[in-house]
């Protein structure tokens, strides 16, 4: 019986401290609310020069655009193919990347006049996109991220982004800092915090209460970029009134 009982206790153990324990999610602050455009589809965000540039999506609808990242006023709107769904956006040496849905196209423009630069087939589902500052780093609905070599697109590295070993779908909207990807999590109101190097969430944001703010309700979340006016993290959604700055309250925890 003692030998039954010390072999149960082992497997108990074995099994508690096989499993890893879930992400935490963190606490943050708001520090600001700001106008945004309540037509914008928002489908990417990303800080330049003191603006934000935005793409948004809707076959018909889709654009490029230079915003205001304090009034929301945009200054600039460049119009894509009628037959075309705008998607993620980044910057990377001196160049705004912009994907679409499922035309398999990625569009490229002067970052500062929005001067169509080029277009070149992609072979992916266009969803998020963000930058490392030498690669690419693309979301296609699913839970893999692709880092892409930007002169050829060719994949360099994916990895499957999971949560206690499950894996976590839709990742949408996506932005690098720090060190950390944040993804939104399409159909959901939380940002994951990724690490890079393993695909591990390593915290999760809620977003639910910016709902709360909002003069007349969005659809989904989405959009995050580093507001270029303070310094911290900007977040909006698709058809959202307004634009949001937070602060994380809490620490990421180690890989």
């Amino acid at each position: 019986m003692v030998a039954r009982a010390l072999i149960i206790a082992i497997g108990l153990l074995v099994l508690t401290t096989g499993v890893a324990a879930a992400a935490p999610t963190l606490p943050w602050t708001l520090v600001a609310t700001r106008p945004h455009d309540a037509t914008a589809f928002t489908e990417g965000l990303v800080a330049y020069d003191g603006v934000l540039l935005e793409s948004t999506g809707l076959v018909g609808q889709s654009t490029v655009r230079r915003v205001d990242a304090t009034t929301g006023r945009v200054l600039e709107s460049v119009a894509l193919a009628p037959n075309e769904f705008g998607e993620g956006l980044t910057v990377l040496g001196g160049s705004a990347t912009q994907l679409t849905w499922t035309q398999h196209l990625l569009h490229t423009f002067d970052p500062a006049s929005l001067t169509a630069t080029g277009a070149r087939g992609y072979r992916f589902e266009g969803w998020g996109l963000t930058t490392n500052g030498q690669l690419l780093i693309a979301s296609d609905g699913s839970a893999t991220l692709r880092w892409l070599d930007p002169a050829g697109l060719r994949v360099t590295k994916t990895v499957t982004v999971k949560d206690q070993g499950v894996a976590i779908s839709d990742l949408n909207e996506l932005e690098y800092r720090h060190g950390i990807i944040w993804a939104n999590v399409w159909h959901s109101d939380r940002i994951a915090l990724i690490d890079p190097a393993s695909g591990k969430v390593r915290a999760w944001l809620n977003m639910a209460r910016l709902r709360q703010r909002l003069s007349f309700p969005g659809e989904v979340l989405n959009g995050i970029a580093r507001d270029p006016i303070t310094g911290g993290m900007a977040v909006t959604g698709k058809l959202w009134p307004q634009l949001f700055v937070i602060k994380l309250a809490g620490q990421i925890p180690a890989a």
